[in-house]
């Protein structure tokens, strides 16, 4: 198997991204390991970091359609699976899709949405698939959401339920630029121009046999126990009301086979569980105490930290 690939085209995909978003190649791996992995991406950070535009410029980049949802109070479920609607001159009622039938959808700001609106998205994220009045639709294929909210402002918002959260495959945040890069991009022409010149790094045959080929990364038993060690201390720390579930598990497998393979490797190693470790875990923990998420993550890496890490050959 040529894991070469995964290397040129993660290069390309990068390289592409961050022609708009300057300094954040970390996470444009990251949402491209969670595209990868068929999961889903929560991007918490404050306005104005650039979470629109990383996003459409991941869905140029990639070559697929993407679609903004405004998540707003009185929006309703129907507003993004569609509805059946009577056509007067058929006579019959046909179905009109909502702006979930897309490849890339940005969720902007969920948490500003009813709970009953929320929960619209999970069938689809979950399954692939959308019910309405009892039809089955299935999603486009690739299908990935990215949804985006502000950790400050909390009047008017309704907290994604633990269920909710645990759909996600990653939670993630920007942060700012440094001076430095700042200065460049306060400088250079509008961002939205250099959006239009974007064009695919990668074709849907590269993607396809990149998702085929990923999950065949072999996983040592004794990494797949250290994993699973992490996993497990979740769920005996006295700090934590709950810990990590069994979809925290197998995304956090998923996700390190993916890292691997990015590298360039057909073989995972214990620095691949590290990488992703915070990403994928820290979300699905709910804490005792009021501390942040910064907090929240800061105890899982002083956790893991404390695990054993196997020495032996990973191969």
């Amino acid at each position: 198997m040529d894991f070469g690939m995964f290397q040129k085209n993660v290069e390309r995909v990068t390289e592409n991204c961050s022609k708009v978003i300057v300094g954040k190649e970390d996470r444009i791996l990251l949402i491209f390991t969670a595209f990868l992995c068929s999961g889903h991406v929560l991007l918490e950070d404050v306005p104005g970091t650039g979470k629109t535009m990383l996003l459409r410029a991941f869905a140029k980049t990639i070559g697929s359609e993407c679609k903004r949802i405004q998540f707003t109070p009185d929006l309703l479920p129907s507003d993004l699976t569609g509805i059946n609607f009577y056509n007067q001159k058929s006579g019959e009622f046909e179905f009109r899709p909502g702006p979930l039938f897309t490849n890339i959808v940005l969720a902007d700001e969920i948490n500003r949405a009813t709970p009953r609106t929320q929960s619209s998205l999970l069938e689809a994220m979950e399954e692939g698939q959308i019910s309405v009045d009892g039809t089955t639709y299935p999603m486009r294929e690739p299908f990935f959401v990215m949804a985006t909210q502000n950790p400050i402002e909390s009047y008017g918002t309704f907290p994604l339920p633990e269920a909710q959260l645990d759909r996600f495959f990653m939670k993630l945040d920007l942060g700012y630029m440094t001076r430095e890069q700042e200065l460049g991009v306060i400088a250079r022409g509008p961002a939205e121009n250099i959006l239009d010149t974007l064009s695919p790094a990668v074709t849907p045959e590269e993607i396809a046999e990149m998702k085929e080929l990923f999950p065949k990364v072999t996983v040592h038993p004794d990494v797949a126990g250290y994993m699973m060690d992490i996993v497990e201390q979740t769920r005996k720390e006295s700090r934590f009301v709950t810990g990590v579930s069994t979809r925290g598990a197998i995304a956090l497998y998923r996700a390190s086979q993916a890292t691997a393979a990015f590298a360039g490797r057909d073989f995972v190693i214990p620095e691949d569980v590290l990488t992703v470790a915070p990403h994928v875990l820290c979300h699905r923990i709910i804490s005792r105490g009021a501390e942040s998420f910064d907090d929240a993550k800061k105890f899982l890496d002083r956790m893991i930290a404390g695990i054993p890490v196997p020495m032996e050959r990973t191969r």
